[in-house]
């Protein structure tokens, strides 16, 4: 597989959030704006880049048994650079708004999962590839689903008036407007890949975490 396509398959084949379903908390949580997206996702995209790089490098002098403590310390390496660059240089507001966000990049899914089950099998130039292109795909949808939510909301983008004298939804800010906007963007990307499959003659299988006999909330809300 060439380099351009490891890089592609993170922006839409395989993005982290809208086909492997991973990384929710950080983009439930920052995507309220455009910009509090571009912040993580930049700040994500370096560490998973790095983190593949080095992970790639030494993987084959890094013990079995250990390997996963030894990803964590690579990876909190990057999470302590992305931050003290940021206090550095990034907006006060920026800072506020991602907040704890930034340290909890060293447990986020997406990076220990691209670094044990890709840069710790390929060499190093396919793994920068693959950390760029997830981290690219993941900054997008963070982006997309910021601007939907920031411009449902009061009307602006990057914080810059689009529509003046817009009706305020203030539910798109909070929690709840996370969880429907992303559910509508799932809901499109496997309408999108069925449509896919219909088309090339096969059955299209939605993701394991989006099928309901992987979820109990239902039973759960019954019980009670």
């Amino acid at each position: 597989m060439s380099l351009l396509n490891d890089f592609k398959k993170g922006i839409w084949q395989e993005n982290p959030i809208l086909v492997l379903v991973l990384g929710m908390c950080p983009t439930l949580a920052v995507s309220s704006s455009m910009k509090n997206g571009l912040g993580m996702g930049l700040a994500t995209t370096f560490v998973l880049a790095g983190s593949n790089l080095v992970v790639s490098l030494v993987r084959r002098g890094v013990p079995k048994k250990v390997r996963i403590p030894c990803y964590i310390v690579i990876i909190a390496t990057f999470v302590t650079i992305v931050e003290m660059i940021m206090a550095a240089y990034a907006p006060p507001a920026l800072n506020a708004a991602l907040g704890i966000f930034i340290p909890l990049i060293v447990v986020n899914c997406i990076v220990l999962g691209r670094a044990e089950a890709f840069a710790s099998k390929n060499g190093p130039l396919r793994s920068l590839a693959d950390g760029l292109g997830m981290g690219v795909g993941f900054t997008l949808v963070l982006m997309a689903l910021g601007g939907v939510r920031e411009f449902i909301a009061g009307g602006t983008l990057f914080e810059l008036a689009v529509v003046p004298n817009w009706p305020s939804f203030l539910l798109l800010k909070f929690a709840p407007g996370a969880f429907i906007v992303l559910g509508l963007f799932l809901a499109g990307m496997n309408k999108i890949q069925m449509r896919k499959a219909a088309r090339e003659g096969r059955t299209f299988t939605a993701p394991a975490e989006l099928n309901c006999s992987h979820c109990r909330i239902c039973d759960i809300a019954r019980e009670d």
